[in-house]
């Protein structure tokens, strides 16, 4: 992989692709248990949590079964043990906030894992990982992996307050060194998690991030302006997990320079971070591949 290149020249190599496809089951609530403003939940899992690759996220039905929530919600998974898969879930709107009033004996519907995993780099590479409130989570079964290859680990945890941070401790059992910032100053430094990331990025081979996206512009910008390949796991609202209803899409520039819409659940949910324009997410540039055929005309 890569480490030498000029801001904007688009060389971060796509995401792989999942080596298992996911299976839907009916899984139990293992555990349930408040984290900050979260909630952790456990899930009995076993097929799922053998396929599973850091990165990845599993979708569920919620609701129960004369619910008018159609969709599924789309949770990052945050670990996987003997058989069980962990998320956080941040109660939102009523399909969230229905999954994250589960309790232990209770069933759901989940299908799994799903989306592309985050890349490894070569062995011996420091990484730095940073995570946005919740997204937090999702970086600690990549933290374990990475050390697994050889990898130092540095990690950067921020969220709006105290309440708002996740997996502090977690990311603090695996990582080399962890920092902690909130926009508040209620924990750890004041600011946003660029205050972190400029300060370690220069020691960084590679960057991982998961949270917000306006976090996820801000770290894939430091990335690329020094020199480093960044990946991204982005929190676009993904309604079906499969790339079916395309409301997940996201302008991405291809390895031949050109910019198509991808799918966030099936082509990402990790992206490398110098490919996605992040300034035009959500809406049609006359550049994107097909434009044309969508009557937008070059300015």
């Amino acid at each position: 992989m890569s480490t030498s290149r000029a801001k904007g020249s688009y060389l971060t190599q796509p995401a792989p692709k999942a080596s298992q496809p996911p299976v839907q089951r009916e899984v139990e609530v293992v555990s349930a248990r408040p984290v900050g403003a979260y909630v952790e939940l456990t899930l009995a899992a076993p097929e799922v949590a053998q396929r599973a690759q850091p990165g990845q996220f599993v979708a569920f039905a919620v609701g129960g079964p004369m619910t008018a929530n159609l969709l599924r919600r789309s949770i990052a998974i945050a670990g996987t043990g003997e058989g069980t898969v962990t998320v956080v879930v941040a109660p939102h709107g009523p399909g969230s906030t229905w999954l994250a009033e589960r309790r232990a004996g209770d069933t759901v519907d989940v299908v799994g894992p799903l989306g592309r995993p985050f890349p490894l780099p070569g062995s011996g590479t420091t990484a730095l990982l940073v995570g946005g409130g919740y997204g937090a989570a999702a970086l600690v079964g990549l933290a374990g992996l990475l050390r697994s290859h050889g990898s130092r680990v540095l990690a950067v945890t921020g969220a709006a307050d105290a309440a708002r941070l996740c997996s502090v401790e977690e990311l603090g059992a695996v990582a080399d060194r962890v920092e902690v910032t909130t926009d508040d100053g209620s924990a750890g430094r004041a600011g946003r998690v660029t205050v972190a990331v400029d300060e370690l990025i220069g020691e960084s081979g590679v960057a991982y991030a998961c949270g917000p996206m306006p976090m996820l512009r801000a770290v894939a910008d430091a990335a690329t302006a020094a020199g480093v390949p960044s990946y991204v796991a982005v929190e676009e609202s993904m309604a079906c997990g499969i790339g079916v209803c395309m409301t997940c899409v996201l302008p991405v520039v291809g390895s031949d320079g050109q910019t198509r819409f991808s799918r966030s659940c099936t082509e990402g949910p990790v992206f490398g971070g110098d490919r996605v324009r992040f300034a035009d997410v959500g809406s049609l540039p006359w550049d994107v591949v097909g434009a044309d055929a969508m009557g937008v005309v070059r300015p």
